[in-house]
């Protein structure tokens, strides 16, 4: 009997603990699962008595009911004929319809050297497309479609964007057509060192763009065209697995877009402003190297900010009329911060021949250390086509014979009583040379390295791009030419 008076007491506070150990969680559980009811009830009132969400899903679908009509899929074939082997290629990417006139813009890089178009409209019709003309330079081509049932693109204004704004992302990402994606522009000015890309100034942004996505549009809120999809910075692996979107996005904005666009279908050809200066990056000067320019040196050491630093000033040249020295930082063009050196000569280059702009420059004063304000103003020129040509071609196509090439349009071919036919117009050739043996004047160059070519500054480009990744170029270039009856000839070029 004493032991049980002993342990008695023990073993109703084990007892007592037990209870505690087993039911405690329970308790809580129950405590826990009241509290989730009542955010979860909370949260739901909430969301019943505001429209924020609502009113964002609506304004997000209404951006996708105006701009979806104006997509469209771009289809393409490639007929390859290599070793007597004729293989077929077919590849795809995404476009948007310019006017009811059934201009259909895209990139050049979606329809380049492809035999046969084909356009997906929005309503699932399916139409034969022809090229009106290409850009190489800034990766922009033209299409032509039958007319009729077309709705064209809005088109906003890529000047006034800022980095934060909201944009949608439309095209054929992987083949899955007509996709939207979202996201934000992430920076402006961007340059990607891509290597079939002459002129950058890219729209930088998160909207998801992939394969396919390149030639579609990337609107703003109001669904306003203000670029085009066009490049993408990959993580590692190609597969969709591996990941091809990696958060940047770069499109081109619609302002060298209009410009290259309009001179397209209005003249057959893209005319480019000249500035006739060269620039740097500011952090080339930073980075320690000798600087034999006095001003430069003023640059580096008292210049805390962002800008091109002039290095090369032709003369006579635009920049030179309107006093542009070496060293001068240019800070912004036209209004547009310059943060990198590329952005100044594609800004320039989306711009016509007689158009003004205005410099923002920061100049240094060698005696003093310091530093000027100034502002500038430049009418620009006519980028002449063989200022961007290699100069190897241009010493084997005289040597050939070839004295005068012009692209051919209506008033060079009336120039010289020739038929007007889309290539390169021949209007001089030297007397006794290898091309005054098998042509005349008044033929022309319709064809460079197999590939069609529309103007003198595509016959440039085509060379250009059959450099190796060295930059070497082919030894010999064939140009396929037209003759005045129709027939065609052969002739190749020896560069080496």
């Amino acid at each position: 009997m004493k032991a049980i008076t002993t342990y008695g007491p023990g073993l109703v506070v084990l007892g007592a603990v037990a209870a505690v150990l087993v039911g405690a969680p329970a308790i809580i559980r129950n405590s826990n699962e009241a509290h989730t009811d009542a955010n979860v009830q909370l949260a739901s009132q909430r969301l019943n008595q505001t429209d924020v969400l609502a009113l964002i899903n609506q304004a997000q679908r209404d951006v996708a009911t105006v701009v979806e009509p104006s997509v469209v899929h771009v289809s393409t074939e490639t007929t390859s004929n290599r070793r007597r082997l004729v293989e077929s290629y077919a590849s795809s990417g995404s476009g948007w319809i310019w006017d009811e006139d059934g201009h259909i813009v895209t990139n050049a890089h979606v329809v380049d050297g492809a035999d046969r178009i084909q356009v997906q409209l929005h309503d699932g019709e399916v139409r034969s497309a022809t090229l009106v003309g290409l850009d190489l330079h800034t990766d922009i081509a033209v299409l032509s479609v039958s007319t009729g049932r077309l709705q064209a693109s809005l088109r906003g204004d890529s000047d006034n964007i800022r980095q934060g704004d909201q944009v949608f992302a439309f095209g054929s990402p992987f083949d899955f057509r007509f996709s939207m994606s979202r996201g934000i522009v992430s920076g402006l000015g961007r340059s990607a060192g891509l290597a079939d890309i002459d002129y950058e100034n890219f729209i930088q942004t998160d909207a998801a763009i992939n394969p396919g996505n390149s030639g579609g549009p990337l609107t703003d809120i109001r669904g306003e065209v203000i670029g085009m999809n066009t490049a993408i910075a990959t993580g590692r692996g190609n597969s969709v697995g591996g990941g091809q979107f990696a958060g940047i996005g770069l499109a081109i904005p619609i302002s060298m877009i209009d410009s290259v666009v309009t001179q397209i279908i209005d003249v057959g050809e893209v005319k480019k402003g000249y500035l006739g200066v060269s620039v740097a990056p500011i952090a080339l000067l930073r980075s320690g190297m000798r600087v034999e320019n006095d001003a430069m040196r003023v640059i580096a050491a008292e210049f805390k900010g962002e800008g091109a630093v002039v290095s090369f000033v032709s003369d006579p040249s635009p920049a030179a009329t309107a006093g542009l020295l070496v060293g001068d930082v240019i800070t912004a063009l036209d209004g547009t911060k310059i943060t990198a050196d590329g952005q100044i000569p594609a800004i320039v280059s989306s711009k016509r021949p007689g158009t003004t702009m205005e410099f923002s420059i920061v100049r240094a004063n060698p005696a003093t250390n310091a530093l000027e304000e100034l502002k500038f103003s430049a009418t620009l020129a006519e980028l002449d086509p063989k200022l961007r040509a290699s100069p190897a071609l241009l010493t084997a196509l005289r040597r050939a014979g070839f004295e005068s090439l012009v692209t051919s349009n209506a008033a060079s071919a009336a120039r010289i009583s020739a038929t007007h036919r889309p290539g390169v117009l021949i209007e001089d050739l030297r007397e006794g040379s290898d091309a005054d043996a098998l042509l005349n004047e008044g033929d022309a160059i319709i064809a460079v390295m197999g590939q069609p070519i529309q103007t003198i500054d595509e016959l440039y480009g085509r060379v250009q791009r059959a450099a190796d990744p060295r930059g070497i170029l082919p030894r010999q270039v064939p140009l396929t030419c037209q003759l005045s009856d129709g027939s065609t000839i052969q002739l190749f070029v020896q560069l080496y």
